[in-house]
């Protein structure tokens, strides 16, 4: 009989103690999922050290850490029985066998920026596969690439881009604590998506874990599949662990500006001229329109407040040339310009100095955390001034409510609605998100802001898409609809699979059917899954 080396009698004895005391803390069912953990645990990867119980004196810090809403921080929130900080592809294979073998809900988190809470909130006993450890960001400049991982936050994307080169970047969004899983696979967006679309535009391959635990890639997978996760939210096929993303093009300097107007210094005019030159500009230029409620400086009377945010992939003398040619009544001046690297403009564009050390990227914590409702609509006609004088005092009347109006066109408007999970292209102006945080806890304090926003949201129906009121899947809104735990329900997810990607809900229904379907799958099938709602065997 040989003779057990120290470290595997050290690793065996810790996670025999660990089992018994994690096992004082979960129920027959729960204990099962954890011993099918270990069981399934490499010898070369042990699991023990990723699993965090209630009873583990890490667990709520490990649980808090990652989220980004305080509105599902409270004590009231249903809380994991357990949470898996996965470090290895075999910890995740793990977790989806013994999930599927003890019929528990895995809720998978990237960076926790999910509106409504849903990568780690559920109504049913559920378990957290935590991805922040698997972070790498593999950059190969020479062939434009790099393979990351889904842990990894868009800061640490951009900031490993930038160590590597100064002209390349890559289309996302411009929070930098946001996660790669979550945004990638529903899409993702950012001020660069006019020159070169969506995030998952620009995705080339993918490492998945299907629901046998079995890792593919592109190939293997299949281009069905592979569609389905650049769009479809990856979670509703299987976990994806990384992405490989084709990098872009950048200028060495970019130009960027921030011009604020409000309702006395003629914002109406402003906002009128941007809603029928932003979605038309160069497809370099992208100009944000973001509105708010401020007091006015000298009375204290509420007023609105219309900012004009862009990001230019140029230098600053083409961009005032543009800009007086094709908006000159916003009256933009040099001195209103700040030309800077492009990892710099990710710097101004999340309000963080640009004199700033670009390591501040790398920093996975957001500035603030507050409690937040966010909902969002496209636009596909302008908006009668009329109509926006009415904006305005909805707006003051609320107060809370914020919009940021972000602009269509160029590239958006080339590539074809198909081509991945995302419909919104050509046709649409601009879209809409609508937005309100605050810092009061409880559940009144919540309704409160809930209602607000919803008031905003339905005074706005004239003037936006119809049949159906589309929505952005990224900005999660389960007022849509909600899909419950079991087989998937068209009647349930209907509303939301419709405004929110015109397939989500039976991209659902049609996944289950096609990852073991024996009859031959192709795109096109996908697209007659959705639309007849009904799935080929």
């Amino acid at each position: 009989m040989g003779i057990l080396s120290p470290v595997v009698v050290v690793t065996t004895l810790s996670t025999i103690l660990l089992s018994i005391l994690w096992r004082a803390t979960l129920d027959l069912p729960q204990e099962s999922f954890l011993q099918c953990l270990l069981e399934n645990s490499l010898r070369s990867h042990p699991i023990s050290a990723a699993i965090y119980t209630p009873q583990s004196s890490s667990y709520s810090s490990v649980l808090e850490s990652y989220i980004r809403n305080l509105r599902f921080n409270e004590t009231s929130t249903p809380k994991p029985f357990l949470i898996l900080t996965a470090s290895h592809e075999s910890h995740i294979q793990a977790a989806v066998l013994c999930a599927k073998k003890q019929d528990f809900q895995m809720k998978i988190r990237s960076g926790g920026h999910d509106y409504e809470g849903l990568s780690y909130v559920s109504s049913v006993p559920f378990f957290i596969l935590d991805m922040f450890n698997l972070r790498s960001v593999d950059v190969d400049i020479g062939n434009e690439t790099a393979w990351v991982q889904t842990g990894a936050t868009l800061g640490e994307v951009y900031y490993r881009i930038a160590e590597r080169s100064n002209i390349h970047g890559f289309p996302a969004g411009v929070c930098p604590t946001v996660g790669v899983g979550g945004h990638l696979s529903g899409a993702g967006y950012g001020n660069m998506m006019r020159k070169y679309g969506v995030s998952a535009d620009n995705i080339i391959d993918a490492q998945f874990i299907d629901a046998d635990g079995r890792l593919h890639d592109r190939k293997s997978m299949g281009e069905d599949l592979f569609w389905a996760i650049r769009g479809g939210g990856g979670a509703s096929f299987g976990v994806i662990l990384a992405y490989k993303i084709m990098l872009v093009r950048v200028p060495q300097k970019v130009t960027s500006f921030q011009v604020e107007k409000t309702l006395e210094e003629n914002a109406t005019d402003f906002v009128d001229q941007w809603q029928h030159v932003a979605d038309k500009l160069p497809e370099e230029l992208f100009i944000r329109l973001a509105l708010d409620v401020v007091n006015r400086s000298q009375s204290g009377e509420k007023t609105v407040r219309a900012s004009f945010i862009s990001l230019f992939l140029g230098d600053s003398d083409t961009l005032l040339s543009i800009m007086n040619e094709r908006f000159p009544k916003l009256g933009l001046s040099k001195s209103d310009c700040v030309e800077t690297s492009w990892i710099r403009s990710v710097l101004f564009w999340a309000n963080i100095p640009i004199e700033t050390k670009i390591d501040v990227l790398l920093d996975r914590t957001p500035q603030t955390l507050v409690s937040l409702k966010r909902k969002s609509d496209y636009v596909k006609e302008p908006i009668p001034k009329a109509g926006l004088e009415g904006i305005w005092k909805r707006m003051i009347e609320l107060q809370v409510p914020k919009m940021f109006f972000n602009p269509y066109g160029g590239k958006m408007a080339e590539i074809p609605s198909t081509k991945i999970p995302f419909p919104h292209r050509a046709g649409n102006l601009w879209k809409i998100q609508y937005l309100a945080n605050w810092n009061e806890s409880g559940i009144e304090a919540a309704n409160h802001h809930l209602g607000l926003t919803r008031k905003l949201y339905d005074y706005m129906t004239p003037f936006v898409s119809k049949n159906p009121r589309e929505a952005y899947l990224n900005y999660r809104d389960v007022d849509l609809g909600t899909s419950y735990n079991g087989k998937p329900v068209y009647s349930e997810g209907r509303v939301y699979g419709i405004r929110s990607s015109c397939c989500f809900a039976w991209l659902l229904v049609c996944a289950s059917c096609f990852l073991f379907s024996t009859r031959k799958r192709t795109e096109q099938s996908w697209l007659r899954c959705v639309e007849v709602r009904q799935c080929f065997m």
